[in-house]
């Protein structure tokens, strides 16, 4: 820890999803033996920070929904770890919800405030903050229901997904499609799964995929952690090279155990132009403390942006430890230095 780092205060709540609910973002809507291994790492990375920095902390870790409020109202921590990305009540349209209740209660906490949650829930206008930002976007149709996406006038193959969901829900290797036929099936399949929700048709970009983790917030400077590359080349030839949902929640599925992730090694002059549009993508939505971006190549060879990401996993194995890992930041420190931006950004400024 610098000079500079805010001391930890003695009373810090992290506040977690309820794995006692239902989570349509988890296999079969359950909590899996993967999902608790992670917590225990969490856990335990946590300590080590405190541990590191010789702070004597006591943490609780909050995760009963159905007493969640009264938790934090009768007993208010002197600082949140907002890592409940599954939202309130296992529903991340009710992610910004926490968020919200921390502010009435003045808790100070981690991560991004109540409308940029709002913002980037809803990918259609995510990509027209990019576009006002002269940020490369993947060509997009948007539908207000899956019904009514004109499939005779779309470009294929096109990548169907929900407009207002997280976790990769409704991604799966049907949500590629090679023409109307097909883009019927997978409609049809969305509007089962989000019954009167938006949908988006976007272009399906066929290159290389990279994310870009930040860590800070913009007045007081932007870490850009060692941008990573998603590696395919191990995926059977006949799946569509996606990360849905089968990646992040089925150990058994190809899109766990063959893809893998590397240091992208992207030229300076690329590396520059991604982590420049992540900068501005940061303090226009709103980001605080840290975020990820993902991009990919389009069949020109052109980077364009494919998600935004506040508060994005914290998982040891997510895509920011990775990328914090591939420039010799271990897990711990990660946890830790998220803590201390959080923090810093925090504590009202002195005169």
């Amino acid at each position: 820890m610098s000079d500079q780092a805010e001391p930890w205060p003695r009373d810090i709540a992290v506040l977690l999803g309820d794995p006692r609910l239902a989570d349509r973002t988890k296999l079969d809507g359950a909590w899996s033996a993967e999902d608790h291994h992670a917590r225990r790492l969490m856990r335990e990375a946590l300590q080590a920070a405190a541990d590191s920095r010789g702070a004597e902390v006591r943490f609780r870790f909050l995760d009963r929904h159905a007493t969640l409020l009264d938790d934090l109202a009768n007993d208010p921590p002197d600082f949140a770890v907002n890592f409940c990305d599954t939202g309130y009540g296992n529903r991340p349209d009710r992610e910004l919800h926490i968020a919200a209740y921390l502010e009435l209660l003045g808790i100070p906490y981690s991560g991004a405030g109540p409308q940029a949650m709002v913002t980037c829930f809803d990918k259609a206008l995510v990509r027209l903050a990019a576009q006002g930002l002269q940020v490369p976007v993947p060509e997009e149709r948007f539908a207000e229901d899956a019904a009514a996406m004109p499939v005779a006038d779309l470009s294929y193959p096109a990548l169907l997904k929900p407009c207002r969901a997280d976790g990769s829900t409704g991604i799966t290797q049907d949500a590629v499609v090679g023409d109307a036929a097909a883009a019927g099936i997978q409609l049809a399949r969305l509007a089962g799964e989000f019954p009167g929700e938006p949908v988006l048709a976007q272009e399906f970009l066929p290159g290389a995929e990279y994310g870009i983790g930040l860590i800070g917030n913009p007045d007081s400077g932007l870490q850009v952690l060692t941008p990573l590359r998603v590696d395919y080349g191990g995926l059977p030839a006949d799946l569509p090279q996606i990360l849905g949902f089968e990646s992040k929640t089925d150990p058994t599925s190809p899109y766990w155990t063959d893809i893998r992730y590397l240091p992208a090694g992207l030229p300076a002059a690329a590396e520059a132009e991604l982590a420049g549009h992540a900068r501005r993508l940061f303090r226009r939505l709103g980001l605080r403390d840290y975020g990820r971006f993902d991009f990919r190549t389009d069949a020109a060879g052109r980077i364009k942006l494919l998600e935004v990401n506040p508060n994005p996993a914290w998982c040891y194995d997510g895509k920011l430890a990775l990328m914090a890992g591939f420039g010799g930041m271990d897990y711990p420190a990660l946890l830790g230095t998220i803590l201390d931006t959080a923090l810093a950004r925090s504590r009202p400024a002195t005169a």
